[in-house]
């Protein structure tokens, strides 16, 4: 029992038929919420509250993130100001940085990328099967009974070049015994895919069950998208970006990141801050990026990082990422959310394959951004220039004073909470007195 409600138990019958308002009440009864907090949650910003509470179940609020442009993007060959939703300091203005040093990269052209088809898998895991290799071959010999149940679906995404294209079939081994894996090879065009990919998967089960003797145990999308995936390459001369021991610096963190795990986990963080900060931005199934790129990056039984970097027989830095990414451009709330529809009037794209392009491009950046800090200046030299900026905020500093108490911080090499406090304090009384 929560000892600081008066509602006494989570089991709330009907509480999703209830009233965005109604649910509210329930809330600020359970965790005494006062009149300041409950107006912060009502605030729904530039989401209409009954969009917001179609798109998820148990809607009692909203919570804003900054929208940020990243500049001086510029990928194969095209500018673009690039949308960010991120609540970290100093990654958007990273990005911006480095993709100023990069604009003139592979000859003009900025940050090169290519995204492959948009190619999904929905997954069909057959149990019980009697005779599961021979099932599987039984499988393959129906592949195009198994299409055309698929794409009987949709008809729409089969008419504008999309639907089922082909299937695979495995067998694995599990502790509750052998399972047939049949994977449906979806082009799903400029959707994200996840909704008609489980549509298919679930409309082939039956026959699949049929073919084999067993059971669909489950049915859905796989988020290892291995068939779409995105790469982004550069190509600049060290001059443009510090000098040769600069390259050369970050070569040797590229190699570091190869070697040791714990520092892999870290550098793709790096380049997922900005690959999510868009997918954010445009509304995006970010969890299941997240989760591709990494099951990605460990692809060859070993956890390494998703981008590398070199020097080529000319002396040029050279950089290279590939990922998978899982994106698209309409259904699904990119088309709900209002402002993931300005997102994308702003990159000025309308495919699903632009997009992936950007975003990998800017996965780059951010990541040449990263290394170069680490290996100059150190991580936090802006970083927490920023951080000091939120902390002066939160110590009641306004307007001119944010930027006094933060530099001073910064000059006596304490940036915490308790000395913004003091900081903010001491200039308040000094202005009354």
């Amino acid at each position: 029992m929560n000892s600081n409600n008066s509602i006494g138990s989570s089991r709330i019958p009907g509480f999703y038929k209830l009233s965005i308002d109604e649910r509210l009440n329930i809330v600020i009864n359970w965790a005494n919420l006062n009149m300041n907090e409950v107006e912060l949650l009502k605030n729904f910003g530039n989401l209409n509250p009954k969009v917001a509470d179609t798109m998820i179940e148990n809607v009692i609020g909203a919570i804003s993130y900054p929208f940020a442009v990243a500049t001086n993007f510029r990928i194969n060959g095209k500018d673009y100001l690039v949308p960010m939703v991120i609540e970290e300091p100093s990654v958007v203005a990273a990005a911006s940085n480095a993709a100023r040093m990069l604009r003139e990269a592979n000859n003009g052209d900025g940050i090169r990328a290519e995204a492959s088809k948009q190619l999904m898998i929905g997954q069909v895991h057959l149990v019980k099967v009697p005779s599961p290799h021979y099932a599987a071959m039984e499988i393959m010999q129906r592949k195009n009974e198994i299409l055309e149940i698929a794409n009987s679906t949709n008809k729409t995404l089969v008419n504008v070049g999309g639907g089922a294209k082909d299937i695979e079939v495995r067998v694995i081994e599990t502790r509750k015994g052998p399972v047939v894996v049949v994977h449906l090879i979806v082009d799903v065009v400029d959707a994200m895919g996840a909704n008609t990919i489980n549509t298919m998967a679930e409309a082939v089960a039956p026959y699949l069950e049929k073919l084999s003797g067993g059971e669909a145990r489950l049915r859905i999308v796989s988020n290892y998208a291995v068939y779409r995936i995105a790469r982004a390459w550069v190509r600049i001369e060290p001059e443009k970006i510090g000098g040769m021991e600069v390259a050369e610096k970050i070569v040797e963190a590229s190699a570091i990141a190869e070697a040791d795990i714990y520092r892999a986990v870290t550098h793709n963080k790096g380049i997922m801050n900005g690959v999510i900060a868009i997918a954010l931005a445009t509304a995006q199934d970010h969890r299941a990026i997240e989760a591709g790129a990494h099951a990605y990056a460990a692809r060859d039984g070993r956890y390494k990082p998703l981008s590398t970097w070199d020097l080529d027989s000319q002396g040029y830095l050279v950089g290279v990422l590939e990922m998978p990414l899982q994106v698209g451009t309409i259904g699904g709330a990119v088309k709900t959310h209002p402002v993931a529809q300005i997102a994308l009037k702003i990159l000025g794209i309308k495919t699903a394959k632009e997009l992936a392009e950007i975003m990998v491009a800017v996965g780059l950046a951010q990541n040449f951004a990263a290394l170069r800090a680490l290996v100059t200046t150190g991580i936090q030299a802006g970083h927490m220039k920023l951080h000091a900026r939120n902390l002066a905020i939160s110590a009641g500093a306004e307007g001119a004073l944010i930027d006094i108490v933060a530099e001073e911080m910064i000059k006596e090499g304490k940036i915490t909470f308790d000395k913004a406090k003091e900081l903010v304090e001491k200039y308040k009384a000094s202005k009354t007195s």
